[in-house]
């Protein structure tokens, strides 16, 4: 039986274009122009986490500076082409939605341990475990698929509100910077200047935002204004002296992978919870452009994840997922086109294959993109917000189920050290704010709202906690008392909480 999310804003027409013949809002086809414009502003917001992951890992496994820009460069070409797989699609893999995928950050506490600082013979065992895990996990897909009907929208209202929230720290760091750097404090950290070209370019986003014709740019303009900035105040360099127009990538550069079976067990644990991540961004995604999502729909877009993560290890560079940002992209954008998010795959792959194109890209600064993720990943918690806002919580345990969800996806984000005693297998999963919440919310939906067809009535204190308004009624009778007291009563128009 399949089980399908409904789309609660299905009535939107995609911004920019007209209803496609399908049916499907993801189907719309726009001008090659519109489409390049709002390609590239996707890859622009998610550039610096792609490159991140292969800077961090390189550096860590004392990797020379060209064989860091080789992973840099081989990273960006798997993240466009499994955008492309993903959101054009073959028979039996790609979600064929409006999904970016990168390099996943999920990854990289296990990559550092596995790589160890011992170079290309780290790089060997990390490329071998990634590989051997993600052959095994693509094998265990059919077993996620069935996991859609677990998702309601307390699900996935909760899931997507950790998304948004569990992603601002990445924000901040972008705009402070590292607190040290060698080993020594970092004088630029948390520098009034970086703190002003975030809010400039913040400021940015908000006054285009206002303008109907360049409101649905305004992220992209906000990075090349940000970036212009950036140059003048010296923040941002511009160098692509010393690199080639067109490189293509020598496969297995560090040597052919070594397996080991610990390595590859403590990667599995990570590609399963790339999985789980995985899930929640196809749901995410769907609910956020009003398009029906099926268990067929997110098995081939697991599959494609699966696929890729299997071949990335080949091309010098770790596992790809959908990154979450970008679904707040789509959220503030209005586009829901899956072409263009492909015409950014596109993009990302001929960045991957230009060393001199990826430099220029590379240019802009980690502020402007901090400021600007301050309005992605916000917009992705207030879509959670949104959806949990037509969760029905009279009498019913949902109210304790978003409670504890969205705590315990937010702890390990407040704390980052809260499972660093734990066994490594279960402070993997437990550390990534996302997972955590999809894995309690399930299990909490499964015990309070299934197995009666229905959600249980129940009478707790939980259930039966006010909201924090004051309704007409209540009104009504307060209204009587006010005489002679000199109280001002404001009413609400909504006749319910």
């Amino acid at each position: 039986m399949t089980t399908t999310i409904t789309p609660v804003n299905a009535e939107k027409r995609d911004a920019g274009g007209a209803p496609p013949p399908s049916g499907r809002p993801e189907d719309a086809r726009l001008s090659f122009a519109t489409s390049l414009g709002y390609g590239l502003q996707h890859i622009l917001s998610m550039f610096g986490g792609v490159i991140a992951v292969p800077i961090i890992v390189g550096g860590a496994a004392g990797l020379s500076s060209s064989q860091i820009a080789l992973l840099l460069s081989c990273s960006l070409l798997v993240s466009g082409l499994a955008t492309l797989l993903q959101t054009v699609g073959v028979p039996g893999l790609g979600a064929q939605l409006p999904l970016v995928q990168g390099i996943s950050f999920a990854s990289v506490s296990t990559l550092l341990t596995i790589v160890g600082g011992r170079g290309e013979a780290g790089m060997r065992d990390a490329m071998g475990a990634v590989l051997a895990a993600a052959v095994i996990a693509m094998l265990v897909v059919p077993f996620f698929a069935q996991i859609v009907r677990f998702f309601p929208p307390v699900v996935t209202g909760s899931i997507i509100t950790v998304i948004g929230l569990s992603l601002l720290p990445v924000a901040a760091g972008w705009i402070t910077g590292q607190a040290t750097r060698g080993g020594r404090p970092n004088p630029d950290f948390a520098a009034p200047s970086n703190l002003a070209l975030a809010a400039f370019s913040l400021v940015v986003v908000l006054l285009l935002s206002r303008f109907e014709k360049v409101s649905r740019m305004a992220i992209l303009l906000a990075l090349v204004a940000g970036t212009v900035a950036g140059l003048v105040t010296g923040q941002a360099h511009l160098s692509v002296a010393d690199a080639s127009l067109f490189a293509l990538p020598t496969p297995l550069a560090f040597g052919t992978p070594t397996f080991h079976l610990g390595s590859i067990l403590a990667m599995l644990v990570v590609m399963l919870v790339v999985m789980v991540e995985t899930t929640a961004d196809i749901l995410a995604v769907g609910e956020v452009i009003g398009t029906p999502v099926d268990e067929k729909r997110v098995a081939n877009g697991l599959r494609a994840d699966m696929l890729c993560s299997a071949l990335a290890p080949v091309l010098n560079t770790f596992p790809a997922t959908a990154f979450a940002q970008n679904v707040g992209l789509v959220a503030l954008s209005g586009i829901r086109s899956r072409w263009a998010v492909a015409m950014g795959g596109g993009i990302l792959a001929a960045l991957g294959l230009s060393p001199m194109l990826a430099a220029v890209v590379s240019t802009i600064p980690q502020p402007v993109l901090g400021g600007v993720g301050i309005v992605l990943f916000g917009t992705v918690a207030a879509s959670g917000i949104r959806t949990l806002s037509k969760v029905d919580y009279d009498r019913t345990n949902n109210l304790l189920l978003v409670a504890v969800s969205v705590g315990a996806g937010l702890l390990p984000v407040v704390s980052d050290e809260l499972w660093s005693r734990m066994p490594r297998w279960f402070e993997v999963i437990a550390e990534s704010g996302i997972s955590a919440c999809a894995l309690v919310a399930v299990t909490l939906n499964i015990l309070f709202n299934m197995g009666r067809g229905k959600e249980l009535l129940v009478e707790n204190t939980f259930a039966s906690a006010p909201a924090l308004m004051v309704r007409d009624d209540e009104l009504a009778m307060l209204a009587q008392e006010r005489r002679g007291r000199g109280a001002v009563l404001v009413s609400d128009s909504r006749k319910d909480a």
